[in-house]
């Protein structure tokens, strides 16, 4: 018999929920919740910086492999102003076609098979597929809902360790439950890290969408900056998910070996953005206190128009996304609630099952994005309402 073409590690992987729901969307005419991107672009500003650059020719050719300097050194300005960290723009940035290819670098990079991860569980997609690439084990850690918010158990996380675990990767603001790690849960983290001398990865991208609490980058606890790969991007912070700009923060051996696994990704990627982004990451902080706010009132639009709908909501203390169990509504299959939910009332969620190994665990609970214009929410929020 001929062996199938699709390489056995990516056979779980042949497709993506948001493949799937963005379909269902545009063939119903549903608004679409589920994907997270905003319906409105960028900064005027930093949308003119990549005009600018492009004109000027800067980055119309390949850019340097491990990013244009003026962007990794805005990097390592930005994780000093927010968080106090030092990272030398030369050795210690890494700039990569948006955090997804930063991610798949990282695992490809620093993965022997037979090595496993640790993830929290539920996680995006990508990571599964990676860790599977990279011929390691994903081990799950679930973040159980309680109370109105997910929570990180650390004796479950100290339970998932054996001696072939090499890996944490984490995700704070977490998607898809908008749950942002505290810092007594980090602290834990970087404990057991510690003690197991493993490396961590973060994925960081929703730094600046915090509502409720702080983000504290898993990088700034004790013993963390030599074992830990930060990994952040543009798009989420600036709304233009379409440039995949992303980096790495990471000691310069870290470093090295990601850097090693990214170059025969994408090599290069955006070269005019990398500029237009450097722009960004100085803007001064009324932007980025005024995303937060703006986000923060279309999650509590959003929230309120989904209890109203009969869904028990889990506020997000961050991200793009809320999440909610379908069990008061009298279902308890998310997957196929979500299947049907465009016809039945014209809006598209994703099931969060997707993001779980354990699906059963995931079942009844369902995802919507909150970065679309208030009158879009409004209309998802009233059609929700509707008797279907």
């Amino acid at each position: 018999m001929r062996r199938p073409y699709l390489n056995s590690r990516l056979a779980e992987f042949t497709s993506t929920i948001f493949a799937e729901m963005s379909a269902l969307a545009a063939g119903t005419g549903a608004i679409n919740l589920g994907q997270g991107f905003p319906d409105t672009d960028g900064p005027e500003a930093v949308r003119e910086a990549a005009v600018r650059a492009i004109r000027d020719g800067r980055g119309n050719q390949y850019p340097p492999g491990p990013g244009v300097p003026e962007l990794r050194q805005a990097i390592a300005d930005h994780q000093r102003r927010f968080y106090g960290l030092e990272f030398d723009p030369d050795t210690e940035v890494l700039v990569t076609a948006g955090a997804t290819e930063a991610i798949a670098a990282a695992m490809l990079a620093l993965l022997e098979p037979g090595d496993e991860v640790i993830a929290l569980e539920p996680y995006y997609d990508s990571y599964a597929a990676c860790i599977a690439l990279a011929g390691a084990r994903r081990v799950p850690v679930t973040l159980r809902p309680h109370a109105g918010a997910y929570h990180l158990d650390p004796d479950e996380l100290r339970a998932a360790i054996t001696p072939r675990t090499r890996l944490l990767l984490l995700n704070t603001p977490h998607n898809p439950t908008g749950t942002v790690l505290t810092r007594a849960e980090l602290a834990a983290v970087a404990e057991l890290a510690v003690e197991h001398d493993l490396l961590v990865v973060t994925d960081e991208v929703y730094e600046h969408l915090v509502f409720d609490g702080a983000h504290l980058p898993p990088a700034s606890f004790p013993g963390m900056r030599e074992r830990t790969v930060g990994i952040s991007s543009a798009g989420k912070t600036f709304s233009l998910t379409g440039w995949k700009v992303g980096w790495v923060t990471a000691p310069p051996e870290l470093l090295a070996a990601v850097r090693s696994a990214k170059q025969y990704l994408t090599f290069v990627s955006a070269g005019p953005f990398q500029y237009a982004v450097a722009e960004a990451l100085a803007l001064p902080d009324a932007y980025y206190e005024g995303q937060r706010e703006e986000l923060r009132a279309k999650r509590d639009l959003l929230s309120a128009g989904l209890a109203d709908a009969g869904f028990a909501v889990y506020r997000p203390a961050g991200t793009y996304f809320v999440t909610t169990d379908i069990r008061p509504l009298g279902e308890k299959d998310g997957l196929a609630f979500c299947r049907a939910l465009p016809t039945r009332c014209g809006v598209v969620a994703v099931p969060t099952a997707v993001f779980y190994d354990d699906q059963e665990a995931g079942a009844p609970f369902v995802r919507f994005a909150f970065c679309k214009k208030d009158e879009v929410l409004r209309e998802a929020a009233a059609r929700l309402r509707a008797p279907a």
